[in-house]
């Protein structure tokens, strides 16, 4: 008898610690986690977080992921690297999420990457083109980012004024850290050897929110072309400030700082004519450019946005882009099998080869455990008719 009910203990405990071995996965639920600037200066990322959010519970309510469903828990980091430490301490250790995934920002990331890797714990898709994190996966594997490479997209733009504007005199506006420095590289290589075109270079700390001096400098240097390697706040503000300052020169915008809400502040800042002809990359469906209205992408971001965030506007385009990272994660999740572990989730992660509906056409998302960097390729866009038009074919960023 005391050797019956000894088995049955046993067997009734397997299950709790066979849970207990895989944190944020029962039967019924995976958890996940995310850091971002729900509030704050740069809040205008929070439709990244409650894009992905929506994704997520449309794919709930059509019984989830292998009979799961997503429990996706963020938190407010306000775009500062130290909260986003003691969140995410947070996350994996009092709320035992599964995986950190669709956080935001370089420094972000990068703040919490020996923490998460040392742990084992996959930091997914993480807001980022970094070439720090695409390039550095061997040592650290569990940390994988989703914007194409910020170096790639900075050679695109070199290599653009190269050719067209062969005597341009360049002024840079960039983040000081990570992000700005590599799109800052890739630049100058893109130039070649007219990189001594560059006349001037300003830079802003992570969490300033005025440049205004910065765009007087630049423009006092002479310059003609504008590069704007900025955040959404601050390229909205430089594009105001070069406007009033009487200063007229070709624009180029970061991809991260092209979402129509962006505009939209700069034209209720100033006027309409601002910011028009400007250039940049984009790689996600612009749901507000009517040339894109009736693609399958669109229609069920709009069909979800009306569901699931009615009160959201659905004109700012970072939801698409939170949307488009949770169907890259749901996509993963599917592939990691039913007897989900962290190891199985990465496998599949390292090896995707996705055609995502929220991306343009022509662009896939695909890894390799040598090739951190999902999204590989990226269009040209130029604003023009109050929306970012598509120019010519793909172009590779790594």
């Amino acid at each position: 008898m005391r050797l019956a009910l000894a088995a049955l203990t046993a067997l009734l405990a397997f299950p709790a610690a066979a849970g207990a071995a895989t944190p944020g996965v029962t039967p019924t639920q995976i958890v996940l986690g995310a850091t971002g600037p729900l509030t704050g200066s740069e809040s205008a990322y929070a439709p990244t977080l409650t894009g992905a959010q929506a994704y997520f519970d449309y794919v709930n309510a059509h019984g989830g992921v292998n009979g799961r469903k997503i429990v996706y828990k963020v938190e407010d980091d306000q775009y500062n690297p130290v909260e986003t430490v003691q969140l995410t301490q947070k996350l994996v250790e009092q709320e035992g999420v599964f995986a950190i995934f669709n956080s935001i920002g370089t420094e972000h990331a990068l703040a919490v990457r020996d923490y998460l890797n040392t742990r084992k714990v996959p930091q997914l898709f993480v807001g980022s083109g970094a070439a720090v994190i695409g390039d550095e996966h061997a040592k650290y594997p569990w940390t994988i980012g989703l914007l194409p490479s910020f170096m790639g997209e900075g050679l695109i733009y070199g290599r653009l004024i190269a050719k067209n504007q062969p005597k341009a005199k360049v002024g840079v506006l960039y983040e000081n850290d990570e992000y700005g420095h590599e799109l800052l590289a890739g630049l100058k290589r893109g130039l070649g050897s007219r990189a001594n075109q560059i006349v001037a270079t300003e830079s802003y700390a992570l969490l300033d929110t005025s440049v205004v001096s910065q765009v007087q400098s630049l423009k006092a240097s002479g310059a003609d072309t504008f590069v704007i390697f900025a955040l959404p706040q601050q390229a909205a503000e430089a594009f105001v400030a070069a406007s009033k300052l009487g200063w007229k020169p070709t624009e180029y915008v970061t991809s991260v700082s092209i979402d129509p809400v962006v505009m939209k502040i700069v034209h209720l800042s100033s006027d309409s004519s601002v910011g028009v002809g400007a250039t940049s990359t984009a790689f996600l469906h612009d749901p507000t450019n009517p040339t894109q209205k009736n693609s399958a992408g669109v229609k069920l971001y709009l069909q979800i946005m009306k569901r699931y965030l009615p009160s959201e506007d659905p004109k700012a385009v970072a939801h698409i882009y939170g949307m488009m990272a949770a169907y890259a994660m749901v996509d993963a999740l599917k592939r990691a099998g039913r007897n989900l572990t962290r190891a199985s989730l990465l496998h599949a992660a390292q090896h995707m080869n996705e055609t995502n509906p929220f991306l343009l056409p022509g662009l896939k998302l695909s890894t390799t455990p040598r090739d951190y960097f999902p999204i590989g390729e990226t269009y040209l866009v130029r604003y023009l008719h109050g929306f970012w038009n598509v120019l010519g074919r793909p172009l590779k960023t790594s």
